[in-house]
């Protein structure tokens, strides 16, 4: 297979959802340009706010509304297979929403769609987060085929959880859409990307909000590319952009072949 590049996207959202959209387009524009196949967006790309139930209000029935049309649209304008980071989708609980990662094909078809399961807890003085009291976990891993191989979806707190990156079996692309916090980002986020890249001998394709948002609120950035043997191929450190790489199979089948850590496991 000849290597083909894939691109994430790094935004800083904030409230208003039409001027996110706006920005979040350009960037795609700017991969699709570049010559990537797979482009992902970062989590919450639409919408973050000093209110945390402003995207309840935001939410949308599975398969129909603004976020999810324009997701559409925007893959097959650029015509390429777009992992929408995350948006609100109605939740089995009337006051909270799943934030889910839909994946378009460059068509504009729906091929995939994985719901966070592991919701983010974290408390240290004045900084707090419990993001079960907005949001309803999900319960099922997603793997799904794409031009660049087969790819396992997570979203942000789920990096810090191997076992669902296992379940996937093997997949030759995780992709993390992330808005991680600047102070766990700053102690953990490459720490546990390469992990996951080193320890599955797969590409890692991390997507993430970077920069001092209107709310206030500060997220890490450092979007990133790492390859199969934990090497960073490409990463932005904060602020809008778009980092890009090549993603190669034969790479992998080189390394899972002088290294069969994955035939090995026991466990």
């Amino acid at each position: 297979m000849t290597p083909t590049r894939i691109a994430a996207v790094q935004m800083v959202s904030g409230p208003d959802i039409a001027q996110n959209l706006r920005v979040a387009d350009a960037l795609v524009a700017e991969a699709a340009a570049g010559g990537a196949r797979l482009v992902a967006l970062p989590e919450y790309f639409p919408l973050i706010s000093g209110n945390e139930t402003d995207k309840v209000r935001a939410r949308e029935k599975d398969g129909a509304g603004p976020l999810q049309d324009f997701l559409r649209e925007t893959a097959q304008r650029h015509q390429v297979w777009l992992v929408g980071g995350s948006i609100p989708l109605e939740a089995s609980i009337p006051e909270k929403v799943r934030n889910s990662c839909l994946v378009y094909d460059d068509a504009g078809r729906r091929v995939a769609r994985y719901d966070k399961i592991h919701l983010f807890g974290f408390t240290r003085g004045t900084e707090r987060y419990n993001e079960s009291q907005t949001i309803e976990a999900g319960g099922e891993v997603v793997v799904f085929d794409s031009p660049v191989g087969r790819v396992g979806l997570s979203i942000c707190y789920d990096l810090r959880f191997p076992e669902l990156y296992r379940a996937m079996g093997a997949v030759d692309l995780l992709v993390v859409p992330a808005a991680f916090t600047h102070t766990t980002g700053q102690a953990h986020w490459e720490l546990l990307l390469r992990a996951r890249a080193v320890e599955n001998l797969c590409y890692v394709l991390a997507s993430a909000q970077g920069g001092t948002h209107p709310s206030g609120r500060r997220t890490w950035g450092d979007s990133m590319v790492v390859d199969p043997w934990g090497e960073v191929l490409g990463r932005l450190a904060e602020g809008p952009g778009v980092v890009t790489a090549e993603m190669d199979a034969a790479r992998i089948a080189e390394l899972r072949a002088s290294l069969p850590a994955l035939q090995h496991r026991v466990l």
